[in-house]
């Protein structure tokens, strides 16, 4: 409704009453008047009402929802159901164009600006969760690890003599897989142990630099989140090394936007050295379905270059989610939600410290991984890790998902290359463990149930192991007893 079928309007009902829908009607468009302008996260939260105008008048703005359309090419918007037209909102054409996934469609204003506003506002929030000095960013519908593959592919042609990425071990198979596809040889950099800590050997990296050569070197491939014990990469120590030798440095962020810690440390790492992009999920940040993440770095070009070695439109449903999400909470929302996760980080570190003491365990000390955490399994550990590895069986069917454990010695092959002690980032980790996360999302009645089973799960393993012992003992023994 504009202006003109306010005042026709007029004649039909009471013009108070109209004036005053009138008004209504303008709230909503002020907000979404403030958004166009400033391009940032609001500070509140929309209604569902507000976003769903905002979407609706950006689908009318698509040729598949002209009234009268003549649709004769390959690619109209035609969508055969009417649920999967109204679960996308009617914006069917997707993002970018064949040749950048950034380029405006001629046919499809709405879904372009909707492309643009969504990475305009998740620069906005990069920038208040930390790295304040961002330039650029761009949501792109794949996962972090073919987020990975697509810039580790854009500076090939940046390094066509380049065939190695130095990569800090870290045991998920995803980020080593980036690599492998995008066709190069990782050059895998054995973590140090420091007290339980894991951490970036910055000794191995120096020489490997020397040993192979920096022209040879595509970048360095480093990690911020990741599974306890190991802890956030050296980022200003490799950032300061890939400056000195003028090698690439692309960081995996996964999960590290909900961590003020891992956002300090790229903002550090770019102040003092050099890092040219940071990749982070979608769903593991802003709690999204999974399939897309976000690129960013400090170089403009650099970033829109990696958006066009996207071939071909996109996907528009991850910068539809974010989007939503984002209006939905607004940033004092999203900061809210930082702000608990980071809370029940020390609850849950507390009550697994306590429940690790009721049996004979221990938390392990691991202070700079700021999300999750380890509880050794020592008592449970034998020749075959049977018992270990049953754990983990009797919490996924006790419905505790999410907690991982990590037995001894297992072996792994990932495209070729053989790990030992996979899962535990390094070849002989001293204990196994079990890891539980704080993430964003999380509550206080997670920890309070998830504690409350891994405690049954103990007893329950403790008790069969001790009659599996009596049950061992011989006829003799038990006569002398």
């Amino acid at each position: 409704m504009n202006d003109e079928n306010f005042i026709l309007s007029e004649k039909l009902v009471s013009s108070s009453y109209v004036r005053q829908g009138l008004q209504a009607r303008r709230g909503h468009e002020q907000l979404i008047r403030v958004l166009l302008q400033q391009g940032k996260c609001p500070e509140e939260g929309w209604s569902e009402s507000t976003i769903e105008l905002f979407l609706n008048e950006l689908a009318v703005m698509d040729s598949n929802n002209f009234l009268g359309n003549c649709g004769v090419g390959e690619r109209e918007g035609r969508v055969a159901s009417s649920l999967v037209a109204r679960r996308h909102y009617r914006l069917i054409h997707g993002i970018g164009r064949s040749g950048d996934i950034a380029a405006v469609q001629p046919k499809a204003a709405g879904s372009s600006l909707l492309n643009k506003i969504t990475n305009s506002v998740v620069l906005d929030v990069l920038k208040f969760t930390g790295v304040r000095s961002v330039s650029s960013c761009f949501v792109v519908p794949m996962a972090t690890g073919m987020s990975l593959t697509l810039c580790f592919l854009t500076l090939r042609h940046r390094r066509p003599g380049a065939r190695y990425i130095l990569w800090p071990r870290i045991d998920q198979k995803s980020c080593f897989k980036s690599m492998v596809t995008a066709g190069f040889e990782p050059v895998v950099i054995e973590n140090v142990l420091e007290g339980d800590e894991l951490r970036t050997n910055m000794e191995e990296v120096e020489r490997k630099i020397e040993e192979l050569g920096a022209k040879n070197i595509l970048c360095v491939h480093s990690t911020t989140s990741c599974f306890a014990p190991r802890v956030p990469d050296r980022l200003e120590d490799l950032a300061v090394v890939c400056a000195k030798h003028d090698i690439p440095h692309i960081v995996n962020n996964a999960y590290g936007m909900q961590s003020s810690k891992c956002m300090h440390l790229i903002q550090q790492g770019a102040r003092v050295g050099r890092i040219d992009a940071f990749v982070q999920s979608l769903d593991k940040n802003f709690m999204v379905p999974v399939g897309g993440a976000i690129i960013a770095g400090f170089d403009e070009s650099f970033i829109m270059e990696i958006s066009r070695m996207y071939p071909g439109r996109a996907s528009a449903s991850p910068s539809l989610d974010v989007l939503i999400t984002m209006l939905t909470l607004g940033a004092s929302g999203y900061k809210k939600l930082l702000s608990e996760r980071k809370e029940l980080y020390s609850h849950l570190a507390q009550e697994l410290k306590a429940l690790a003491e009721r049996h004979g365990e221990r938390l392990l000390h691991t202070p700079h991984n700021p999300i999750s955490l380890a509880m050794s399994l020592n008592r449970l550990q034998t020749d075959r890790n049977a018992a270990v590895t049953q754990l983990g069986s009797m919490l996924f069917t006790r419905q505790v998902s999410g907690a991982r454990v990590v037995p001894l010695g297992v072996e792994q092959t990932v495209s070729g290359h053989a790990f030992s002690g996979f899962m535990s980032h390094t070849d002989s980790y001293p204990c196994p463990y079990l890891n539980a996360a704080s993430a964003i999302g999380i509550t206080k009645e997670d920890i309070t149930l998830c504690i409350k089973r891994l405690e049954k799960c103990l007893k329950s393993l403790r008790k069969e192991a001790s009659a599996e012992k009596s049950e061992s003992v011989s006829p003799a023994e038990d006569l002398k007893d």
